[in-house]
């Protein structure tokens, strides 16, 4: 009996060590960096014609209470450039990430997506946006009126 008691006394403190243990955690991940976009949803640059380039600066803001640090970007293809502040964002600070699309090659709906990593809650971000190629007119061909 004296070991069922000592065993449910161990119990308790560990059951009580862990309940501190994720009351702690969750207060720390309240504080973590948060990365809020001010856009939402899939960003669409329209229609453009092939061999075009577009960009967009994705603005964000830090809201957390810990300074925001942007490891990598990866972007989905090639076409796809990300510039991004190398910098910590302090908490309530704002900034933007900014994406360049080059199309040469490309025609059609382009669906792409930016995974952006950083010290954040979860550990990364995607930005969608998808554009429309249009190709380009054919300046090889001439019209000749007769």
């Amino acid at each position: 009996m004296k070991n069922f008691i000592i065993g449910l006394f161990l119990l308790s403190g560990m059951v009580a060590c862990n309940q501190t243990q994720k009351d702690s955690t969750k207060e720390l991940s309240d504080k973590m960096p948060k990365i809020v976009f001010a856009d939402t949803g899939v960003y669409d640059f329209g229609d453009i014609t092939e061999g075009d380039t577009v960009s967009r600066n994705f603005k964000f803001k830090n809201e957390g209470k810990f300074p925001l640090i942007i490891n990598n970007i990866n972007a989905s293809c090639g076409c796809t450039t990300p510039e991004w502040p190398k910098k910590p964002i302090e908490p309530g600070q704002e900034s933007s990430i900014k994406v360049l699309f080059n199309s040469l090659g490309k025609r059609g709906v382009q669906n792409k997506t930016i995974t952006v990593y950083a010290n954040t809650d979860p550990a990364y971000t995607e930005l969608a946006f998808r554009v429309m190629v249009n190709p380009r007119p054919d300046s090889s061909r001439t019209s000749t009126a007769h």
